[in-house]
């Protein structure tokens, strides 16, 4: 049984921020959970162009507002509190934040960590 709080994640090294976002990873792949499961958090009036080509991801929005555009198709949705969205083609996408948001995100398979977040997106780690 794998117990953690997010208390116990900040300020380690699976607490990760970049340009006007945080993640707060609670399961990684060491923990042999198949999935990792992330507490994250971006700033309002951020604009991220993002695109996972290694993971799936599925993010429940738990605070604020945002935009999501599809890249391909063009089509936006408003995320709110109670909103669910699922990338299950590596989408490629625009998040366009209005109110601070909070998110809880589980990424298929598993990150490690140690990945690289390049040009939108995350390269897998060396090891």
């Amino acid at each position: 049984m794998i117990v953690r709080t997010l208390d116990q994640v900040l300020g380690t090294d699976r607490d990760v921020a970049g340009d006007g976002w945080r993640s707060r990873r609670l399961l990684l792949a060491a923990d042999g959970m198949g999935f990792s499961l992330h507490d994250t958090t971006v700033t309002a009036g951020r604009k991220l162009e993002l695109e996972y080509q290694h993971h799936l991801e599925a993010c429940y929005v738990v605070e604020g507002e945002a935009e999501i555009t599809d890249h391909t198709t063009g089509t936006r949705h408003r995320l709110l509190p109670g909103s669910v969205y699922a990338l299950d083609h590596h989408d490629r996408h625009r998040l366009e934040v209005r109110a601070d948001l909070r998110l809880i995100c589980v990424f298929n398979p598993a990150l490690s960590g140690r990945e690289r977040h390049v040009g939108g997106g995350y390269e897998p780690s060396d090891g």
